[in-house]
């Protein structure tokens, strides 16, 4: 069996950090799938989906982290040629990757204790954005 669903959700830009295990919980529990896998997965190429302990410090060190892995204030040709200056949210976003696969056992994601699903908006404006959450398995 499997079951799809699109989450919508409103960032900030610049790594802004979204806690999605609630909304991916949600899904798994109206798919009605008890064992098997969901992908979680960022629509378009300047987010992540990763997990984290998602408490306000650690999120700051993880945009702090980003910025200077990959500056938002480094040259970048992307940027050169479209003019739109986000040639670094589409960099973090390669090296991070866009989504997720989990296990869910008995109708529930299979995760740590502090464990969280979290989106990366990596772009440089606020955005309107789109997670595909696909659930794999058997009821």
């Amino acid at each position: 069996m499997t079951c799809s669903k699109t989450i919508h959700i409103t960032t900030k830009g610049f790594s802004d950090i979204i806690d999605l295990t609630s909304m991916v919980d949600a899904v798994i529990g109206e798919s009605g799938i008890r064992e098997g896998i969901v992908n979680i997965s960022a629509i378009g190429s300047t987010a992540s989906i990763t997990t984290m302990e998602f408490e306000p410090a650690l999120v700051e060190d993880l945009r702090e982290k980003l910025e200077q892995l990959i500056s938002s204030k480094e040259r970048s040709r992307h940027s050169e040629t479209w003019g739109d200056d986000n040639g670094f949210s589409h960099m973090r976003a390669s090296l991070m990757g866009p989504g997720v696969t989990m296990p869910v056992s008995r109708g529930k994601l299979v995760r740590g204790t502090w464990q969280q699903v979290v989106y990366i908006d990596h772009d440089n404006r606020s955005r309107d954005r789109e997670v595909f959450v696909q659930i794999i398995g058997e009821q």
